[in-house]
Parts: C-alpha cells; structure tokens; sequence
C-alpha cells in the first residue's frame, strides 16, 4: 500500500514537471521578442558610465529586476485571482509611459541639439565621488524603472499561457520565467558593455588571429553602442505601442488582418508578415507618445501662465 502511494506520488509529481516544462517552454517562445526589446533598450540604458563602474552598473539593475519581478509574479497572480479586467489597462498605462518616455528623448534630441550634459566618460572623470555616484544612481533608477514595465509585460504573457491551470503551476512557470529572462538580459548586457575589454585582452595575445579579432572588436563597439542607443529608443516605442494596440481590440484586429492580407504578397509576402505589425506598433507609440509628450508641455504652459 505504501509503494503503490509512493509511486502515485511519484507519477504526480512527474506530470506536475511535465506541464511546467511544457509550459515554460511556452512562455520563453511567446516572450522572447520582448526579451530582444528588453536587451537592447537595457544595453542602452546603462551605457555612458566609466569601464570600471559598467559591471556594478549592470549589477545594480540587475538586482532592481530581481526586485521588480518579485513584486510583479505575486502581484500578477493577485490581480489575475480577483481583478483579471484590470490586467489590460494596467500594462496599457505601463505601454503609454514607455511611449512618452521616448518621444520625451526624441523631442529633447530634436528640439535641444546643442544642448550638452556632463554624462560622457572624459567628463565624468572630472566630477566627484558624490556627483559620479548620483549620475549613476540616476541611471540605475531609469533603467529599473523601465525594466518594471518590460518585466510586467514578459510576467503578463506567461500570465495568459498558464491561467488555465493549476495555482502551484502558475508559481512555478512565472517564477522560472522571471529568474531566466533576469540572468539572461543582464548576461548579455554585462557581454555586451565589456566588449571592449575583451577587444584589448585578445589585443595582447601573441596570435595573429586574436590580435585581428582585439582589433575588430575595439573597432565595432563604439559603433554597435551608436546602434543599441536607437534601437533602444526604438524599442521603447514598439513595446509600448505593441501594448497598447493588444489592447485596444479593433487596432489589434486591424493589424492582423494587414499581416494577414500581406502574406498573399508575392516574394516578400511572409516577411511582412512579421515586420509589418512591428512597423505599426512603432509608429503608433511614436505618435501616442508625441501626443503625450505635447500634452505635459501645453499642461505646463497654462498651469505657469
């Protein structure tokens, strides 16, 4: 009798680590082209600090994702128990703040172009302690902050894949979601950041070839941080105008109906299939965010005139 209930057990058990692993694998599929936005818009957003103080940068974001992730899978599961509705406009707000944020950096950059600020790595070399701890303290803040609406958008994805089943489960896949998307983002931020020092290690081996590859990789990095500072602007909007166009049903509708129409395109039919709802979800959150951005502005006007 013993046995037979060990093996019962077991046999649960089993099948418990079955449906999570099924399942998790679900979630990292659905999430990884969130997981591409959060890698580049984090590259970017802890880039600019000193070579010696890039990794405690990473780390310290890092552990504010950790932080933030473990207010979001409770929370998520809260809110999932007793208020499902509020799920959508919660994320939208986070999508809208995403959305403004960018256009609040484009608009700087476009209206303000000679304007400089003491951020570069020559410069902060001349600031204090205090003052080069409070720039970074400011960039961690950012990054954390924009790390929350990204995790929650990754915690409300996997959220939908395991609603339908048990509550144990739903820990379970959440927890495993957030623990590996964290160390994998902040992995490959902390590689990327450090492309240089490993451009000057290979620099100094004898072998002609690592010399090359030293050379190559001093040589792109200035030039791939140019490109992750866009593309991360860029990510901005289209995570945050994905969010909102998910969640106002007919935009949604209407863009999988265009993706839909555009594989009957010939040659390039499937292409556009995944580029063209991207393409959409970018410049609708440009303009929401541009509107957004034109609101706080005519608001502050009339609240000093």
């Amino acid at each position: 009798m013993a046995g037979s209930s060990l093996l019962t057990l077991l046999d649960d058990i089993a099948a418990v680590l079955d449906d999570v692993s099924v399942m998790t694998k679900m979630a990292a599929k659905k999430t990884s082209g969130v997981l591409g936005d959060d890698l580049a818009l984090n590259a970017q957003q802890v880039t600019g600090v000193r070579a010696d103080r890039e990794l405690p940068v990473v780390w310290a974001v890092a552990k504010g994702s950790f932080i933030n992730k473990l207010i979001l899978v409770p929370l998520a599961l809260l809110i999932s128990a007793f208020l499902p509705w509020a799920i959508t406009p919660l994320l939208m707000l986070g999508g809208a703040y995403l959305c403004f944020e960018g256009a609040e950096k484009l608009a700087h950059k476009l209206l303000h172009p000679n304007t400089k600020k003491t951020t570069t790595v020559q410069e902060q070399n001349q600031l204090s302690t205090e003052q080069i701890s409070e720039f970074e303290r400011k960039k961690v803040k950012g990054a954390i902050r924009t790390d929350f609406i990204l995790s929650a958008e990754i915690i409300a994805i996997t959220l939908g894949i395991v609603s339908t089943t048990t509550f144990l489960n739903q820990i379970v896949v959440l927890s495993i979601i957030a623990i590996v998307m964290t160390i994998g983002v902040y992995g490959l931020v902390a590689g990327i950041v450090k492309l240089d020092d490993l451009g000057f290690f290979l620099q100094k081996k004898t072998a002609t070839l690592l010399k090359k590859c030293g050379n190559a990789l001093i040589y792109i990095t200035p030039y791939l941080m140019r490109i992750l500072s866009v593309v991360g602007t860029a990510a901005m909007f289209m995570v945050g105008g994905g969010i909102l166009t998910h969640g106002i049903s007919y935009i949604s509708k209407w863009i999988d109906e265009l993706a839909f129409t555009a594989t009957f395109t010939p040659v390039i039919g499937s292409t556009m299939q995944f580029i063209l709802p991207t393409i959409i979800n970018l410049l609708f959150g440009l303009a929401v965010g541009l509107i957004l951005v034109a609101a706080l502005f005519l608001f502050k006007k009339l609240r000093t005139s």
